[in-house]
């Protein structure tokens, strides 16, 4: 592999090499209130509108919501490139109509929600009140009062962990994980796990690591000790969907509950909480065009009425006395304190944006340009991509490595393009490990990319690897 000492002499060379690509996206807001200079948005930039043999339906829905997205037309200070951002697994970037209901909250109804009577908490408790509404019909649940405002999805699966977890777990108890769950699906396990005497056992891949192996799931569970299966709805690294239809079936067969990762899939595709058959899902905000530090737990009202109070304080009570407290039904039960009413506003109004673009939409324009993504990835000499084939059904990223290179350096030298992906374990070290690969790149799209971009990541990341073999003598 490439040494990481030599990285300030690829830094320079990047610079030096760096050649602006021509073309346009279109026409740009003025960027003015946003910080960006506005004149910078006329220079170099990659041809984000069309790629050579790329279909009209995949650049049409990128082309349409491109200027909802100030952000995305500034160039690099640094090179004068255009910036493609291909990192929206790790969090998405926020249309203008989100960054205004989070600033308007601020501007024009700021105050506590909830008990006061004054006209500004009123306004406040409405809006806070009606982004949960917003939230439970973007997952079609039966009822707000089915959706918890949390920090983020960590939290949300924390809370159940140390709620349903510790009061329903114990010796001879096994809580089942799969090897590419993200550490926040994996690590509260372990703790309550330890906690409570119960066994965290976990299962395999498929033989192509195509998914889970749910015969594997299937066994495990035919041993009669599993009380909750907690997996993720669509893998950040794999980019497999869950059959989450045989898990349900098994769970409901051997009487276990289960709980969704669905950080990577409420965002990218339809998701209906009632005929999922689970008990929990989570999600976080800043991954489907929301801000960061709010996420949401839905839960059945069986499940969250099981769940006793996690942390104590305001807004989670009914009846406080010196010596015990009642305690408020399920969601307040587990918003204790001041919420993040701004953030919980922006992300009901990011979920306005999303249903208005039509997640149907969005689901077919990413299977397209997933695909995309996929073949001319594959086509580059070296690139090996981790996961199913779009064949096989896979979302709209690539984790990938280039034989011989680390994760880490290619990143690097396509940022320098101008490209933004990520590099490193992506919070799954247990599944690099299962995959016999320190780290890996990963390029990540979302509505707002086209084909255009597609073809600048593939460009730089040719440009990379020829660079990387010809100071390497290969």
């Amino acid at each position: 592999m490439a040494s990481l000492t030599a990285r300030a002499t690829l830094h320079a060379s990047a610079r030096a090499s760096a050649s602006p690509r021509s073309g346009g996206v279109g026409t740009a807001r003025n960027a003015g209130p946003h910080g960006l200079h506005p004149g910078s948005r006329r220079r170099h930039r990659h041809d984000a509108t069309a790629a050579p043999g790329a279909s009209a339906s995949a650049v049409d829905l990128a082309a349409e919501l491109r200027a909802d997205f100030p952000i995305l037309e500034q160039d690099i200070p640094e090179t004068g490139k255009r910036l493609v951002y291909l990192d929206s697994a790790a969090s998405s970037q926020k249309p203008s109509a989100v960054i205004d209901a989070h600033r308007d909250y601020y501007m024009m109804i700021n105050a506590n929600v909830h008990r006061g009577v004054h006209y500004l908490s009123g306004k406040a408790t409405d809006a806070y009140e009606e982004a949960r509404v917003k939230v439970a019909k973007f997952v079609n649940a039966k009822s707000d009062r089915e959706i918890v405002f949390t920090r983020n999805a960590s939290e949300a699966i924390n809370l159940v962990a140390y709620t349903w977890g510790m009061a329903n777990l114990g010796p001879g108890d096994e809580v089942v994980v799969s090897v590419l769950e993200h550490h926040s699906n994996l690590v509260p396990w372990q703790l309550v796990c330890e906690k409570t005497g119960a066994t965290l056992r976990h299962v395999g891949l498929k033989k192509d690591n195509s998914g889970i192996d749910v015969d594997e799931l299937s066994a495990v569970m035919a041993e009669g000790r599993v009380k909750l299966v907690a997996t993720a709805h669509v893998s950040n690294v794999l980019g497999c969907e869950l059959d989450v239809s045989a898990v349900a079936t098994l769970a409901k067969k051997h009487g276990a509950k289960v709980l969704l990762d669905a950080c990577q899939s409420v965002p990218h595709m339809p998701v209906d909480v009632q005929t999922l058959g689970v008990d929990w899902i989570v999600a976080s905000g800043h991954k489907m065009c929301g801000p960061t530090g709010i996420g949401f737990l839905w839960g059945t009202a069986e499940a969250l009425e099981s769940m006793p109070p996690w942390m104590g304080g305001g807004e989670m009570i009914q009846d406080v006395y010196m010596d015990r407290s009642t305690y408020a039904p399920p969601p307040a039960r587990f918003e204790a304190g001041t919420p993040a009413i701004g953030e919980a506003i922006a992300l009901g109004r990011a979920c306005d944006y999303l249903t208005e673009v039509g997640m149907d939409r969005v689901h077919s324009f990413e299977k397209e340009i997933g695909g995309i993504l996929y073949d001319k990835l594959s086509a580059v000499n070296d690139v090996t991509i981790y996961g199913p084939t779009p064949a096989q059904g896979r979302a709209s990223l690539a984790a990938f490595n280039v034989a011989g290179l680390h994760a880490n350096d290619v990143c690097t030298l396509l940022d320098q393009a101008g490209v933004a992906t990520r590099s490193g374990h992506h919070c799954t070290q247990p599944l690099h490990r299962y995959l016999g690969v320190p780290a890996t790149a990963r390029a990540s799209l979302y509505l707002y990319n086209t084909p255009g971009e597609v073809d600048a990541l593939v460009e730089s990341l040719t440009d990379t690897i020829s660079f990387f073999r010809e100071i390497n003598g290969m």
